[in-house]
């Protein structure tokens, strides 16, 4: 079952197969990590919050 690596959520396959590079089983980061985004191959911290 895979997970986020940041927050341990589950995420479904088609999430994984979209958004984690590939050959990665586990996204970095996803919907339910607030404070974070992708940026390219980087991780960083999100310029506005989500609400």
């Amino acid at each position: 079952m895979p997970t986020c690596q940041n927050c341990d959520s589950f995420v479904t396959e088609g999430y994984v197969r979209v958004f984690a590079p590939e050959g990665m089983d586990d996204p970095r980061v996803c919907p339910h990590c607030e404070d974070l985004v992708r940026d390219g191959s980087q991780v960083r911290e999100a310029r506005a919050t989500r609400h």
